[in-house]
């Protein structure tokens, strides 16, 4: 019965201390799967206008695709990444109906430096609607 108890005692002390072991290692992680976007981006702004042709509202980023065309008259589709939804809900009043395909958008935000049609729509960056009203600003 004593062997029982001994056992019982160290489970007692061990297993706060294993769950805060495993948390601390999820939380670590979690951090490291984030992306940081130091040196991906310009550091001025670029801006399109277009036609929605996707509304991803999605986790971990929601996703915004304009057809723009350029200067050779030809279409390229232009990625908006935004942040998850439940900011963009809880911001501004965002759902997964918020933007229609065919509806037209003028997107500010820093490029991609290797000159991809896709950028970051956090800070610098905003959206206007087709009559030239801010929608979003970002952080």
């Amino acid at each position: 019965m004593d062997l029982d108890w001994g056992r019982m005692r160290m489970r007692a002390h061990l297993e706060p201390g294993l769950s805060a072991v495993a948390a601390l290692l999820l939380a670590v992680s979690l951090a490291q799967a984030h992306h940081g976007d130091a040196g991906r981006y310009t550091e001025t702004v670029k801006t399109v206008t277009g036609s929605v042709v996707e509304f991803q509202f999605i986790n971990p980023h929601s996703m915004l695709v304009i057809a723009v065309e350029d200067e050779n008259g030809d279409i390229v589709e232009w990625y908006g990444e935004l942040g998850p939804p439940n900011s963009l809900q809880n911001r501004w009043g965002w759902d997964k109906d918020t933007f229609q395909v065919g509806d037209v958008l003028t997107m500010t935000g820093r490029s991609l430096k290797n000159g991809g049609p896709y950028m970051t729509l956090s800070e610098l960056s905003r959206l206007l609607d087709a009559e030239g009203n801010e929608i979003y600003v970002g952080d």
